[in-house]
């Protein structure tokens, strides 16, 4: 498994690089601007090309890019909608102009409104961004905790947002451990991760699965409350690590940590953890049933 972490671009696009390589990444993930607001700094030639040779001089692939924060697909709120439509597409330019293969995005919360709608409104938000960006970058949906009125906490949910697709092959999914765990599924036993792969199979398909947030959970299982922790030291634990680094279906996807950082020993420990469960796990390491 390549593995990685979320990297700051705080000082600019310049420093990303130096810091995926201080911390061990084959892969990453960033923002493109402010994820906190609407209006975002233009990506100038010179740092973006100076992003693209920093990035050629390593093996660090694929590059992702996280949406903003602020987008809301499900949002009933017809300024904030047409806002997050806008902010989506815009998303897929950028990553594109930067080189990135795929941005991740939360669908978004239905608030006072039916599922039903807010699953209509996240497709028809997708149909349109994908007519505006035509591009090679391919959107992932990532699954939610499901906290407060958040759609996309189990797979059969984005199947509903799926099937209204009409660009389905431009179309992935982005399966965080935190969020799943404190959606209900047990990812510390091997029962909890049989269940939640088995529901991805007969939903939208294993081979839609193109990216994994490796994060524990600082919160209980069906908590439905979003709290990363470090590997290892949440509800999942090393076991329950273990088995999502054996899993075939898994093990050959690219791994991203969005745990806790306060400095640069917080992503070293992580990494240290995950490489060493890595190591554990060979090319036969069995399932811990």
């Amino acid at each position: 498994m390549r593995l990685g972490f979320h990297i700051s671009i705080a000082g600019g696009l310049s420093r990303v690089i130096p810091r995926a390589l201080k911390t061990g990444c084959d892969t990453i993930q960033i923002f493109s601007g402010n994820p906190r607001g609407w209006k975002r700094r233009s990506l100038e030639g010179e740092e973006v090309e100076t992003f693209h040779a920093d990035l050629s001089q390593t093996e660090i692939t694929p590059v992702f890019v996280h949406a903003s924060y602020l987008i809301n697909l499900a949002s009933p709120d017809a300024v904030l909608y047409s806002r997050s439509i806008a902010s989506l597409g815009d998303e897929l330019s950028r990553a594109y102009r930067l080189g990135a293969q795929f941005v991740i995005v939360h669908v978004g919360n239905r608030l006072n409104t039916e599922e039903s709608l807010a699953m209509n409104r996240i497709a028809a938000a997708v149909n349109h961004v994908f007519r505006k960006a035509d591009n090679s970058v391919r959107l992932l949906l990532e699954n939610t905790a499901g906290q407060g009125t958040e759609v996309g906490f189990t797979f059969r949910q984005l199947a509903g947002i799926v099937e209204l697709i009409d660009e389905k092959e431009r179309l992935g999914f982005c399966l965080d451990t935190a969020h799943a765990f404190a959606a209900g599924y047990d990812l510390s036993a091997f029962v909890g991760l049989d269940r939640l792969i088995r529901e991805i199979e007969v939903s939208v398909g294993l081979d839609s699965l193109k990216a994994l947030h490796l994060n524990d959970s600082r919160a209980g299982l069906g908590s439905r409350v979003d709290r990363h922790w470090h590997i290892g030291e949440g509800g999942i634990g090393m076991p329950g690590f273990l088995n999502i680094l054996s899993h075939p279906v898994l093990a050959a996807l690219p791994g991203i940590m969005e745990t806790p950082r306060e400095r640069d020993a917080d992503d070293l420990k992580n990494m240290k953890v995950m490489r060493s469960l890595i190591r554990q796990c060979g090319s036969d390491c069995p399932l811990l049933k």
